[in-house]
């Protein structure tokens, strides 16, 4: 990375979450658990971080405490260089009012770039899990002279009415032709009329580009104030923004099966799906590549323990990841995800579930595709996704998919 560019690093922490729902019920979106001990945040400044970024602030809005609080115990920097994570709630510098959407969110923090006076602006989400070295994507920014580079996943065109599209231009394939909102008749790419650029919701600003796009966009009424849906095609109307294709960017430690991984998790089915993608024996997302690790708050906790109950039943896991903390004493878990503090007891069954933190299971309860969040208590004998009629009923979330998922604290009775 250039030693003459003063690179700053912005991540867009205000979302409100609610197709997280009952999980974001007491936490903003990014603050969610996920994948055993981590928080969604984590990955984002983790990225920053391992590609050299040092100076980092994090802009919150929706119920930040925990957020807030995660960052403060965790994102610690030494100061000797000048280096930090600082969270940054809304300041409502210019009026009585909370942010409007993500470009907003950066309008009402304009003095963060003003004290810090970067070259070169990278703007990312909270709540995707992956890995990316943004260095690579600053060099091709640099490169493209263009304002702005959007990062871009290589998605099915059948999926495209899923996400913002990006054409490229044909002579041209990394400058952007055209910036769609889930277009019902997208074009494939020149090299593969099959695929489509999605973007990531990444962005990399000439520092002079972003500001005058930002305030530009301040002044539209008729705007929804957001990155994607208006600074991007703002930059793209005046032939001023790049792409850059995730596909090429190269990570250390990086194997096939999990190059490129990219996954938003902002409902409950994807957060499920990517809990699972952690769990297979060949992980199609690997925590433990130490060449790019994913850094989080180390608590000190006992390790895990599996023990046999007083009948002689062993506990016993499979196909798992299990948490500092947890004791598994007499019961089964399979295809599984437990956090910190959680209890298995005697002849309990939990499968292809999501445990998060201070989880209690009862002898003899049955847990099967299931969310629980922090410090559910299932009591003995108790089923949770056995029945759907019946968790309905009792008020918990159930997916079309048939996932269910209790709330924070809730007793769960027979």
């Amino acid at each position: 990375m250039s030693k003459q560019q003063r690179i700053f690093g912005m991540v867009l922490a205000g979302g409100e979450g609610k197709r997280l729902m009952p999980l974001t019920a007491d936490r903003a979106k990014p603050a969610v658990p996920f994948g055993g001990s981590y928080r969604l945040i984590d990955f984002a400044l983790s990225n920053l971080i391992n590609s050299g970024l040092r100076r980092i602030v994090v802009l919150t809005q929706y119920k930040s405490h925990s957020l807030d609080r995660h960052i403060s115990q965790t994102w610690r920097m030494s100061p000797l260089l000048g280096a930090y994570v600082a969270s940054v709630p809304a300041q409502q510098r210019l009026g009585k009012r909370w942010f409007s959407g993500s470009a907003d969110a950066i309008l009402q923090s304009m003095n963060l770039l003003s004290d810090e006076r970067p070259d070169i602006v990278v703007v990312v989400g909270a709540d995707h899990v992956y890995r990316m070295d943004f260095e690579q994507m600053i060099q091709a920014h640099i490169e493209s002279g263009k304002g702005v580079t959007v990062a871009a996943i290589r998605q099915p065109i059948s999926l495209a009415n899923q996400f913002g599209v990006i054409e490229v231009d044909p002579k041209n394939p990394k400058k952007i032709a055209a910036f769609r909102e889930k277009p019902a008749n997208p074009i494939g790419l020149p090299d593969s009329p099959n695929e489509v650029l999605a973007s990531m919701g990444n962005y990399v600003f000439s520092a002079t580009a972003l500001i005058e796009a930002i305030e530009v966009d301040g002044e539209l009424t008729e705007s929804s104030h957001d990155m994607g849906g208006d600074i991007v095609p703002y930059m793209v109307a005046r032939d001023d923004a790049a792409v850059y294709d995730f596909t090429y960017n190269q990570i250390p430690g990086s194997t096939e099966r999990d190059h490129s991984y990219w996954r938003d998790v902002g409902t409950i089915d994807s957060y499920y799906d990517a809990h699972m993608d952690l769990i297979s024996v060949m992980p199609v997302f690997n925590l433990y590549n130490t060449e790019w690790p994913i850094f989080t708050q180390q608590i000190n906790l006992p390790p895990a323990k599996f023990v046999h109950d007083g009948e002689g039943n062993q506990g016993r896991t499979t196909d798992s990841i299990v948490s500092l903390g947890t004791v598994v004493s007499g019961g089964i878990v399979e295809r599984s995800v437990l956090s910190p503090w959680v209890k298995v007891n005697s002849h309990a069954l939990v499968t292809d579930s999501v445990l998060l933190d201070g989880v209690q299971i009862g002898r003899n309860a049955t847990v099967r595709r299931a969310i629980l969040d922090k410090g559910v208590v299932v009591n003995d004998g108790a089923m949770i996704g056995v029945d759907r009629q019946r968790d309905i009923d009792r008020g918990f979330t159930v997916t079309d998919s048939g996932l269910t998922v209790v709330g924070k604290g809730v007793v769960v009775n027979p």
